[in-house]
């Protein structure tokens, strides 16, 4: 159903907001989607905003993806906000929320099954098997229902990103991909939903892993990769409450893990991943058009 009692529009069920679209498009309007798991933050409206200045309508979609989840603990504590999700949307300027349910995204059992090659093996794919698999489930179904013309994704996930484009690419998706840049608290943490269940002192501690990336940026011009993963490492293991998992220096298209620095010329991206209190976090940094030479 379709409620009214505010500008912005909410739909539950599927059939409702295609049609709703199918006018949009027949109008001739660009429709612009950021596909969110709730729980938001600055780092998904400043989404919505670059959405609302290059497109004519805005569809967010807050589903908390269950098959993306191969920890089921972390999928019972996922913050679930949709009331508060709501109003920040309408306030940055949202046409349209999705809100649909299990049952409404997975009528039944799915055995479909995606491969992204040397993506699951590396980083996020290495860690947290069969993610991947889930993150390209839920968003072929959402770029089906909802058709947009561009989709907006934060850098913060950018192996995320990187299976995304591979999907949109090999499944031929009419549907340009934007990548935005990550959107931090004042101390450098990256803002992620996830931070919801850490306590100040937490999230502190937790801004150490943005100045481990800062310090490995500063080694890149003089150092080996393993110079750098070790500096890493030892500023980590000095900084009490993280647990470290993993720090990759990669191609930032690619995601193949760079080994030798002297000769990449591209992208660069500074990957890590760690535990706070139990909650894992990611962060990275990008640097465009880097070389030695």
């Amino acid at each position: 159903m379709q409620a009214t009692t505010t500008s912005m529009l909410h739909f539950y069920e599927i059939s409702p907001l295609q049609n709703f679209l199918w006018q949009v498009r027949k109008e001739g309007k660009k429709i612009g989607f950021v596909p969110t798991m709730g729980a938001l933050h600055e780092g998904h409206l400043s989404l919505i905003r670059r959405c609302k200045q290059e497109n004519d309508v805005v569809v967010c979609s807050v589903f908390v993806n269950p098959t993306q989840f191969n920890n089921p603990e972390d999928l019972a504590k996922y913050p679930r906000t949709l009331e508060k999700d709501a109003q920040m949307l309408e306030k940055a300027g949202c046409d349209i929320l999705f809100a649909p349910n299990e049952n409404v995204m997975y009528p039944q059992k799915t055995t479909l099954n995606f491969y992204f090659g040397h993506l699951e093996n590396v980083m996020e794919g290495k860690f947290r098997k069969g993610h991947f698999n889930g993150v390209a489930l839920v968003v072929s179904k959402l770029f089906h229902i909802v058709q947009p013309h561009r989709a907006y994704f934060g850098q913060k996930d950018l192996q995320q990103f990187a299976i995304i484009r591979t999907l949109v690419q090999d499944l031929m998706f009419p549907v340009e991909l934007v990548r935005c840049p990550i959107v931090r608290e004042a101390n450098g943490l990256a803002m992620s939903s996830r931070n919801q269940r850490l306590n100040a002192e937490q999230q502190a501690t937790a801004s150490h892993l943005y100045k481990a990336l800062k310090k490995a940026e500063t080694m890149l011009a003089e150092n080996s990769v393993k110079q750098i993963q070790k500096s890493v490492k030892e500023y980590l293991l000095n900084v009490r409450g993280i647990e470290l998992e993993y720090f990759e220096i990669a191609d930032a298209n690619t995601l193949q893990i760079v080994e030798d620095l002297t000769s990449f010329q591209g992208d660069l991206a500074l990957c890590i991943a760690a535990y706070v209190a139990g909650v894992r976090l990611i962060d990275n940094i990008v640097i465009e058009n880097f070389s030695r030479k």
